[in-house]
């Protein structure tokens, strides 16, 4: 549980790898007091840091490393030039970082203060309330390349994976597939507006906007699934779906929920979040989403196709009774692997039976994935 929960600290509120172009941020924050006398780069770490430590803002000295390099032009506070450690700064600067560490202040993630994030060496513009994608995720996706690595290609067979992303988010899991498979293509699916813009748009500043079909749709709507087949049949399914208990939404961070419980306690509730709520509130034991993509998959895969999710660290007993107690799903749970705080967090489940949704003869063949304009 204490490495469960630093990581919870230091990466689903804070830094976690690297920021980039200057982003959009909420006009509400009060900026902070002037800093008087202080003119450059290592003096402003030592005083923000100060204050965002007194404020318990996490990760503290991380914040202002990242934000005075941004200013800067630099994606990280070490990788500036020396001199640019004692130089004065200009006043236009100094007012930059004031008002993005006032941003901070108010428990904006880093993410969206720098407007921009990195995901498996992939720069992926953030902005809110989309969710920002977690350092764990990029062992999802690793995961998944492995498995597609040692899969045998069918003899004839061209082309890399079809596969199908639940909830797509800022596009980090679609992209980085498609980066690292270059003859795989993917339809991206996402119910929410800004999640589908911003994947379309990291899609397109990453030149993959070829390969992607980008979707609006809720998994959560009987029949809604239907518009999928034209695709043809999956290789694979991959999901980071929103998995937190309900009763512990409560305990997240300020950062994604934007008060402190002080501030509940005086009646200041309900707070506004700087991430949808609804990407991360699993329902009552966390399966509510879950449970509708394994229900919907065995319309879409192969035979043999697999579905790799990742979940709350109690969900793969529950989601392994689940589908025993779904033997008409076909549908085995296979594997789990641990994140790197050993808690199981990853499933890999198979489809072992006929189709579902459609006879295998009768779908069509792969159609050039692109993003709708």
């Amino acid at each position: 549980m204490e490495c469960w929960g630093r990581m919870l600290r230091a990466f689903l509120s804070g830094p976690g790898r690297r920021g980039g172009a200057w982003g959009s941020a909420y006009s509400s924050w009060r900026p902070h007091r002037p800093v008087p006398g202080l003119l450059n780069a290592t003096e402003l770490v030592s005083h923000w840091t100060a204050i965002f430590e007194k404020e318990g803002i996490p990760e503290a000295q991380e914040s202002s490393e990242y934000i005075v390099a941004h200013v800067l032009g630099a994606k990280t506070f070490q990788s500036l030039r020396p001199v640019l450690w004692t130089q004065p700064l200009t006043p236009w600067q100094l007012q930059c970082i004031q008002e993005l560490s006032s941003c901070r202040l108010q428990r904006m993630p880093v993410q969206y203060i720098l407007g921009e994030w990195d995901f498996r060496g992939l720069s992926l513009k953030m902005a809110p309330p989309v969710f920002i994608p977690r350092p764990e995720t990029e062992e999802l996706v690793e995961w998944v390349l492995e498995e597609v690595a040692q899969r045998p290609r069918a003899v004839g067979a061209q082309g890399g994976p079809l596969i199908l992303e639940v909830g797509c988010g800022s596009g980090a899991i679609s992209l980085s597939l498609l980066s690292q498979l270059p003859q795989s293509q993917v339809i991206a699916v996402d119910k929410g507006e800004a999640s589908i813009c911003l994947t379309r748009e990291n899609a397109q500043r990453l030149r993959l906007q070829d390969r992607i079909w980008i979707v609006p749709f809720d998994v959560t709507l009987e029949g809604s699934w239907a518009h999928l087949l034209s695709w043809g049949p999956m290789d694979l399914v991959v999901s980071n779906p929103p998995y937190v208990f309900h009763q512990d939404m409560e305990q997240l961070a300020p950062e994604i929920l934007r008060c402190r419980k002080a501030e509940a306690q005086r009646g200041k509730l309900p707070c506004p979040s700087y991430e949808d709520l609804a990407a991360l509130d699993g329902g009552e034991k966390g399966m509510d989403i879950i449970t509708h993509i394994l229900t919907l998959a065995p319309r879409l895969l192969k035979d043999s196709g697999s579905i790799f999710l990742e979940v709350d660290p109690r969900h793969p007993e529950l989601v392994g009774g689940w589908l025993q107690s779904r033997p008409d799903l076909s549908l085995d749970l296979v594997a789990v692997r641990k994140d790197f705080c050993g808690r199981p967090r990853f499933l890999h489940i198979r489809r072992s039976g006929p189709q579902h949704g459609c006879p295998a003869h009768a779908w069509p063949g792969p159609q050039p994935a692109r993003v709708p304009g």
